[in-house]
């Protein structure tokens, strides 16, 4: 009978998506692990392999075609023996899912939860052999990935290349990972809780612009779309507690300057940005109660500080996570944030790249912005906003007036899970860090 290519949930996440570009045509013959299209998300472009041999005998959804909703019949495959044209001439078989997949609940990363409608276990063969696709296979070889903990989203539960990327490396059990092992799964609202409410401009004030104001309109991306949601999200319902420290930086200006001499043969260059990463991250594991998710009933706490970085991209914002921050060498992370800068901006992430984390840094002040509050990651209850930079009259030890090079940083934190006094103290821990840096290298 004819297989049914359905819109794939590339991310646990994802609800719609915009069919970008058809990589096949229809009479063209695919075999499992050929590239058919390209899968535009909120946050990346992705490519959507074949499971199934065949033929293409219907395109259903145009390439180009926006919010497709997840499960929706893009195109029909005529299977081995059958005739493609009689399926191309065959009414188009599916409408659409009758609801896009369900938001799962914030979940330790490891569980690697897959859109709800998937199946609920990884299907094996009549010998017992778990079902994948050959690409699937290749890329779980090389992340290390245990294919029976992994949940497929293909076509009756066949693992795709998707779903091993969503994986975290190592995974052994889907009911095996703690919630204190691995950072939170994608960022969004606890089971059960409304979305937030769009807001639509005011037909008297759309009336106005129209008849005064020259002006252009531009369609929301889904990028812009997903991070306006998420915004008002983090408002809405997590209350924010702000807290401020200087920091004076000095002496992890001077480190800096080491660490680069020796490793200017290596072509690895540190920033001042590296380094606050870091010391977030022993921060975070200084402090675990700010190491937290808010999760109705729940508090998720975390054994390692993934820490998310704000990056700036044409359209948007995305959030990379360096994993393991509190563990990884200036060098290392160093390395990671600019492939993962490069790679953000090119829209190459993969999901599991960029959702996740258990609690963000966002720089501002290349931009020369001294001091901002920024608004929190959710599900994460954690974020520092750093600003410039500059010299400023300081207080010595000895108690003599000075100068220094000093920035402000401050934190957002989500009352419901962190207490101010535990900010506080996360606050002055990440100070502590950055005024003796020494105490990062050992």
């Amino acid at each position: 009978m004819p297989i049914e290519i359905k819109m794939p949930a590339l991310s646990p996440t994802m609800e719609e998506g915009k069919l970008a570009k058809w990589l096949v045509k229809e009479g063209d013959t695919v075999n499992s692990g050929d590239i058919m299209a390209e899968i535009e998300t909120d946050k990346a472009t992705m490519e959507f392999e074949a499971v199934d041999e065949g033929v293409v005998g219907k395109i259903l959804v145009p390439e180009g075609t926006e919010g497709v909703k997840v499960g929706t019949v893009i195109a029909v495959i005529a299977g081995e023996g059958e005739d493609a044209s009689a399926v191309a001439a065959a009414p188009k078989a599916a409408a659409p899912a009758s609801a896009p997949a369900a938001t799962p609940a914030a979940t330790p990363a490891a569980a690697s939860a897959p859109a709800a409608s998937a199946p609920a276990a990884t299907p094996a063969s009549k010998d017992g052999r778990v079902v994948a696709s050959p690409l699937a296979k290749r890329v779980a070889v090389a992340k290390g990935v245990d294919l029976a903990a992994v949940t497929g989203t293909g076509p009756k539960g066949r693992i795709v290349k998707a779903d091993v990327e969503a994986a975290q490396p190592g995974t052994a059990a889907p009911k095996a990972a703690a919630p204190a092992a691995a950072p939170a799964a994608a960022p969004v609202a606890a089971a059960g809780e409304a979305k937030p409410a769009s807001v639509e401009m005011a037909p008297e004030t759309r009336a106005l612009l129209d008849d005064r104001i020259p002006h252009t309109v531009e369609k929301l991306s889904g990028m812009r779309k997903t991070i306006a949601r998420r915004l008002t999200q983090s408002m809405q319902e997590a209350p924010h507690i702000y807290l401020t420290v200087d920091v004076r930086l000095d002496k992890l200006m001077a480190l800096r300057a080491e660490i680069n001499s020796m490793l200017e043969k290596q072509g690895v260059k540190v920033s001042v940005n590296d380094m606050l990463i870091k010391a977030l991250g022993r921060a975070l594991i200084d402090v675990p109660e700010c190491n937290v998710t808010f999760a109705g009933n729940e508090l998720i706490k975390y054994a390692r500080a993934d820490v998310s970085v704000a990056v700036s991209i044409p359209g948007g914002l995305i959030t990379p996570i360096v994993q393991n921050a509190n563990g990884k060498s200036f060098s290392e992370i160093a390395k990671a944030t600019k492939d993962l800068g490069k790679r953000a901006k090119e829209g190459k992430l993969q999901p599991g790249e960029y959702q996740g984390g258990t609690a963000s840094i966002s720089n501002m002040g290349m931009m020369g912005i001294k001091q901002f509050t920024a608004v929190i990651n959710p599900p994460q209850a954690t974020i520092i906003a750093v600003g410039a930079g500059e010299k400023r009259p300081w207080v010595m030890p000895d108690d003599s007036l000075g100068v220094a090079t000093v920035m402000s940083a401050t934190g957002s934190f989500d009352h419901r899970a962190v207490d101010g006094a535990d900010g506080a103290r996360l606050m002055a821990a990440f100070r502590e860090y950055i005024e003796t840096p020494l105490g990062m290298v050992a």
